[in-house]
């Protein structure tokens, strides 16, 4: 079929008639050879009278990042866009995708049209049943392009593949592009609990996600430091600067225009300690009657309802269809002997789940309880690695998807333990993707070469991947920005410093297979995309 269309389009697209705009032909063109006399050894045959014209060579795959997975070539001028074209919309469902990109390109928005007019820029939505919805076809064609997909979130795409082709004036190039992305879940995760980032910067960053094809925003906005968003059912417990639930709400509509999600993160049991500032009386204490840092006491009721609160009101701050309910690093597990160590929580373990359950029981089964509360909203949950127990009787959720981490945590099981069990799973490994400020605990600032040239989604934990059999477990990952030490850099550092390393991860998120350009050619290319 590609072949069928590169003829197809070769024949109709080959020549232009260029009269009246005394256009040359561009010299070693098919046409320039065939009016240049007569070949060797043949006789001599008079020249056909001239006919002004034009011949092109055939184009060249787009350069965007990420890379678009395919494009048929064919011969013609491409397509530029000015003042004087139009963009239309075969279904109103599109009119955002369309006034979006008029406005970014300096077209004009004409609305859902049937006619047809030179230089147009059409939006369609296709029936193609069962493909992949943030898929696309983009076709540039006789002075038009047309970019057309099974939803609003694959014209999207297309439309930032087309913005980037024509990036600094110039040109979509003639041909057929057919794009999708590898994985359905493309990321970046913000700390904004242990440091402020102020809602400026938040949708800039929005708005080059987009531009990238990350589908996903993680916002982790409650931490031991500080706990970042306006809250009407604790209002005790927020920060003096924090996020007003407004701001917050522009940030969630922005990221819907970029058909990005909003995945907000109450870090439980573990990381709770602003919380815990403004209710001490919640506090877990060990044997002795020392606080431990960061975590609440699971075996108080009131513990429960007031994480309960939260989970309730701030599904209505976050409409979209999934939820981090956190689970890592709770400390009463990391303790020789957790039961001698908190003697309340091993009480309260047996009596909800029988004589031989432990802490790590209550634990899991205070997760699933948290999900049960989110569940209720309609969300799709995951919780980090380490808040996955072995030899427990009671069993987390069956559809909290594995967010892996780190492989660094007591009792640390490898990424094919979860996959093994059917597991679905969503890669931050720490090794490439963890941008943690002034670079703690031996983390190094990653770099946007080393994902570029050695992870793919399937590099779970450390820089070994797991086998190819699991691959569609693996649902996609996450870039992460944590904040451990907020002052060593500011906001507009991290912006800088993740600007690489967000393009590799978008790059190998869409598309793991090895890249075609180098990382020289790829830091070029983003360097001209801006």
């Amino acid at each position: 079929m590609a072949g069928g269309l590169v003829a197809a389009l070769g024949v109709g697209l080959g020549v232009w008639a260029s009269s009246g705009q005394g256009a040359g032909t561009p010299a070693g063109s098919a046409a320039s050879r065939q009016t240049a006399g007569t070949s060797v050894g043949a006789a001599a045959v008079p020249p056909a009278a001239p006919t002004p014209s034009r011949s092109y060579p055939l184009s060249t795959a787009p350069r965007t990042i990420p890379a678009v997975r395919s494009h048929t070539p064919a011969r013609g001028p491409g397509w530029r866009p000015a003042s004087t074209r139009r963009v239309v919309v075969s279904d109103a469902g599109l009119a955002d995708e369309g006034r979006l990109i008029a406005g970014e390109l300096g077209l004009a928005y004409a609305g859902q049209k049937n006619d047809v007019r030179a230089g147009d820029l059409r939006l369609a939505l296709n029936d193609d049943e069962g493909a992949n919805p943030e898929s696309y076809t983009m076709t540039v064609r006789g002075g038009r392009v047309t970019i057309s997909g099974p939803s609003d979130a694959g014209v999207f795409y297309g439309t930032r593949t087309l913005k980037q082709e024509v990036h600094g004036g110039g040109t979509a190039p003639e041909g057929v592009v057919r794009d999708q992305p590898a994985k359905p879940q493309r990321g970046f995760t913000l700390d904004i609990a242990r440091k402020y980032f102020s809602p400026a910067w938040i949708e800039d960053r929005v708005r080059e996600l987009g531009d990238l094809k990350y589908n996903q925003l993680g916002l982790h906005f409650s931490d031991d430091q500080a706990f970042r968003i306006q809250s009407d059912s604790h209002p005790e417990i927020v920060a003096a600067r924090h996020l007003t639930k407004a701001q917050v709400k522009k940030i969630v509509d922005l990221a819907a225009s970029r058909h990005i999600t909003v995945v907000p993160e109450i870090d439980s049991p573990g990381h709770l300690g602003a919380v815990l500032a403004a209710h001490p009386e919640l506090q877990l204490r060990n044997a002795s009657g020392v606080a431990t840092r960061g975590a609440i006491d699971i075996s108080k009721d009131e513990s429960a309802n007031l994480l309960d609160d939260l989970l309730d009101e701030y599904a209505g701050v976050f409409p979209g269809a999934y939820w981090h309910l956190g689970g890592d690093e709770y400390q009463a597990l990391t303790v020789s002997s957790p039961s001698a160590s908190y003697p309340q929580l091993a009480a309260a373990a047996r009596a909800r789940y029988g004589s031989g359950a432990g802490v790590a029981d209550l634990t899991t089964g205070w997760l699933n309880d948290r999900a049960d509360t989110v569940r209720a909203h309609d969300r799709t949950m995951r919780v980090w690695n380490d808040g996955f127990f072995r030899g427990t009787s009671v069993k987390p959720a069956s559809g909290l998807v594995v967010a892996y981490w780190t492989g660094k945590e007591i009792g640390a099981r490898p990424p094919v333990e979860y996959l093994a069990a059917g597991r679905k799973m969503l890669n931050y490994n720490d090794e490439y993707l963890y941008y943690v400020l002034g670079e703690p605990n031996d983390f190094a600032y990653p770099t946007g070469r080393r994902i570029y040239q050695q992870w793919t989604p399937r590099v779970l934990r450390g820089t070994t991947p797991v086998p190819a059999k699991y691959d569609a477990q693996i649902l996609g990952g996450s870039l992460s920005v944590w904040c451990d030490l907020a002052n060593s850099q500011t906001q507009d550092q991290v912006a800088a410093g993740i600007r690489m390393p967000l393009r590799a991860t978008s790059q190998k998120l869409w598309d793991a297979r090895t890249p075609q350009l180098s990382w020289a050619q790829f830091t070029a290319l983003a360097g001209r995309l801006g």
